[in-house]
């Protein structure tokens, strides 16, 4: 197992023992070392879905603000809207599968879960691995990672499905997902394209019937985003490989997020939300991918 699984299995005992301080559970005993890794029978997580988002409400436990962990001070953020970081990712996995998490709730090493320092909990984000492109969304139910160079802490299915297991970490982005705008529109949500004007929209739009239903507004175009990475190589790999997917215009467009240029992969611009259900299931389908759905004006 990689030194980054291990980090990660470290990391998560601190977690436990910060929900310790709520009054949720007892802490894990120090001497508590046995290794980190994945299920001793291999499992296939294909069909394991995208964590949904839904409005809940903030728990008690696993929320205490502020808290210390090894003589650092974390201030919780009194929202996740808004919220977008770039870093590294790890896991953790069997070690902690069936323990409580820090809201009290029982790790489930096979549950598209994550923990995180400062979100509120629960939380859903939507994680996209920079290496690959791959992207997925996430609920965070535990406190951690405690490194100052790691932002997420992803479950075992959800390492399984960003390709982030076998290193054991991977650079991503990390997108807070309200679950009142995904509710409201499942697939377009997060909306995090940056939006910049063009001399004038496609005639496709401006042609586009106002009585369809479940599309995005008349007169904004809407984009599948199929792959983010942090090197235009990458980018242009993925770019390659989709064109030979689908009729839409595909596109690499450059991001500054995080003070780091992010090459997203783009295809579009679909004025009818048939035509782009049917691409997006083409990629799925063919690719693997996990596109969504981003809208705006983009150059």
């Amino acid at each position: 197992m990689s030194g980054g699984v291990l980090r990660a299995g470290v990391a998560l005992s601190l977690a436990f023992l910060l929900a310790a301080c709520g009054g949720s559970r007892g802490p894990i005993a120090e001497h508590d070392t046995a290794r980190d890794g994945p299920p001793r029978v291999d499992r296939d997580l294909s069909a394991i879905p995208d964590a949904v988002p839904r409005p809940e409400p903030v728990t008690r436990a696993g929320n205490k603000n502020p808290y210390t962990v090894l003589g650092k001070t974390y201030h919780l953020l009194p929202t996740a809207k808004g919220y977008r970081e770039v870093g590294i990712a790890s896991w953790y996995g069997s070690k902690f599968h069936g323990r409580s998490t820090s809201n009290g709730e029982p790790y489930d090493m096979f549950a598209m879960t994550a923990a995180h320092k400062t979100l509120p909990i629960p939380a859903y984000v939507r994680v996209t691995n920079l290496e690959n492109g791959r992207s997925a969304i996430v609920r965070v139910n535990d406190r951690g990672p405690f490194h100052d160079d790691r932002v997420i802490d992803l479950s075992y299915a959800a390492a399984r499905k960003l390709g982030v297991y076998a290193a054991g970490t991977a650079r991503v982005e990390v997108v807070a997902v309200d679950p009142a705008e995904f509710q409201r529109n499942p697939v377009a949500a997060p909306q995090v394209a940056t939006r910049t004007r063009l001399d004038r929209p496609p005639s496709a739009l401006r042609d586009r019937d106002p009585g369809v239903r479940d599309g995005p507004p008349l007169g904004e175009p809407a984009f599948l985003q199929v792959g983010a990475f942090s090197n235009i190589e990458s980018a242009r790999s993925l770019e390659a490989k989709v064109v030979q997917r689908v009729a839409a215009p595909t596109r690499v467009r450059k991001a500054r997020v995080a003070g780091r240029d992010l090459f997203r992969v783009l295809v579009g611009p679909f004025a009818d939300p048939a035509e782009l259900d049917h691409a997006r299931t083409l990629l799925v389908e063919a690719e693997r991918l996990n596109p969504f759905v981003v809208n705006g004006l983009i150059p």
